[in-house]
């Protein structure tokens, strides 16, 4: 390929690092990156910021970085106009570096998924058998000493309510994902 060619597509395809004389007649290497929008489940953007490109051409995105810094558990490619989120963005397992490559000075418009709080779901399960214990105790035939003192309850169930509540609670927990997140669970 000429010297004229490739001078051509490299602005194209990215992938080189630029020297630039300023007037001092000194040789500044500018390492090529593009600006980032970042939105978190539709919502922003959230952050604003450049990102160096890395790899051997200087053209990809340190994916598992921005994953990592932002507690993000995956990103798509995002239309900010129609809020829609697109394909997620891959990378490599290995150097966490995406798949496709990006041009210097490109605008990429990101929707980031949050990492999982490891403290909700096990306050959840607490809570669930906190009240499934409770309901036990207060639903089996031999209720247990410590419960007779608090004199909590003085009628006795059959073990098919204590079934069917366990039953639609479940059921209740499985439909209700979204009714719980909205409200901050």
């Amino acid at each position: 390929m000429t010297e004229t060619m490739e001078d051509e597509i490299s602005p194209l395809i990215g992938g080189e690092i630029e020297e630039v004389e300023n007037e001092n007649d000194v040789v500044e290497r500018k390492i090529p990156e593009v600006e980032i929008h970042l939105f978190r489940q539709g919502k922003g953007p959230v952050v604003v910021f450049k990102s160096a490109l890395g790899g051997y051409e200087q053209d990809q995105l340190e994916v598992r970085e921005l994953l990592d810094k932002h507690g993000l558990k995956s990103i798509f490619a995002f239309n900010h106009q129609t809020r829609l989120r697109g394909v997620p963005v891959r990378f490599h397992p290995r150097n966490g570096r995406s798949l496709l490559s990006y041009r210097d000075g490109a605008v990429v418009y990101l929707d980031g998924e949050p990492k999982d709080s490891l403290v909700q779901p096990v306050t959840r399960i607490l809570i669930g058998v906190a009240l499934i214990t409770l309901m036990i105790v207060i639903v089996s035939r031999d209720t247990p000493e410590w419960m007779k003192k608090l004199n909590f309850s003085s009628m006795n169930f059959s073990p098919w309510i204590l079934a069917c509540v366990v039953i639609v609670f479940t059921r209740m927990r499985k439909r209700t994902k979204d009714f719980l997140t909205k409200r901050g669970w």
